[in-house]
């Protein structure tokens, strides 16, 4: 089992019941092939960078699971499928990516934080 962080953005004409619907569907996805969902967070309706489908805002939502290496063409297909997902990114997460993760989930100084400070002063 490989960690993972899938990020999908989807159009922003979706209700919020269509929205938990389709996050939903693909966390039960992951848990079907013995996966398993570590995180999720919907970041709702933001802004994008550039127009997609004639679209400048997107409904954001992202999700942090485990699952076999061979599961990835799986989600894929079903991303590519459903007509509600403008843009997808999967990313392998390494050792240290998995633990910055779950310190910034639990709370605890990350380092970024102490950049931050300095540069606001």
């Amino acid at each position: 089992m490989n960690n993972y962080e899938l990020m999908v953005i989807f159009t922003p004409v979706l209700s919020d019941e269509e929205f938990k619907a389709a996050q939903k569907k693909y966390a039960s996805l992951v848990k079907s092939v013995k996966g398993e969902v570590i995180h999720e967070n919907a970041w709702g309706l933001k802004s994008l960078a550039y127009p997609i489908q004639k679209k400048t805002t997107g409904l954001y939502w992202v999700m942090e699971f485990t699952a076999p290496s061979d599961f990835n063409e799986k989600m894929k297909i079903q991303l590519l499928r459903d007509e509600s997902v403008l843009r997808h990114l999967v990313t392998r997460l390494d050792k240290y990516a998995v633990e910055y993760n779950e310190k910034k989930r639990s709370g605890v100084a990350t380092g970024k934080e102490k950049i931050a400070k300095t540069v606001e002063a």
